[in-house]
């Protein structure tokens, strides 16, 4: 299976769940040049999201940030697996994470199209190394 990875930085932050959240952060981003590898919006009880931002430049998202007043927690490592969209197509990855004895504790996925999946791995930041050494980045 053909796949490839690569490092990332992660930052997140709480907003309250309103309809219009989402689209202002990623809005405001865009307007200020921030490129995304990954995005993620994730409820926090019935009042709060958290949104998760994977920049391509770390710096940028942080300056970008503090413009506006935004408390970002990070950056955090993780791991970024793009590839073709074949039956277990992630299960070579989690098993040379797993012979490595690094603890997966949590990972999100999704079909890209035309044969494709993107995929973020977190990894514990005592065991970041530990799975880059394994993955072979």
């Amino acid at each position: 299976m053909a796949y490839e990875i690569r490092t990332a930085s992660y930052y997140y932050f709480t907003v309250a769940d309103e309809p219009s959240a989402g689209y202002q952060i990623l809005s405001l981003l865009a307007e200020q040049g921030v490129d995304l590898l990954a995005f993620a919006a994730l409820p926090l009880g019935p009042m709060h999201t958290q949104l998760t931002l994977f920049p391509s430049e770390d710096a940028l998202l942080e300056q970008v940030a503090k413009r506006a007043e935004i408390q970002l927690d990070g950056p955090h490592p993780a791991l970024l697996v793009t590839g073709d969209n074949e039956l277990g197509a992630l299960a070579e990855v989690h098993a040379e994470l797993a012979e490595a004895g690094v603890d997966v504790y949590a990972s999100s996925g999704v079909a890209g199209g035309q044969g494709r999946y993107g995929c973020v791995i977190y990894v514990r930041p005592d065991a970041y190394r530990t799975a880059v050494k394994a993955l072979g980045l």
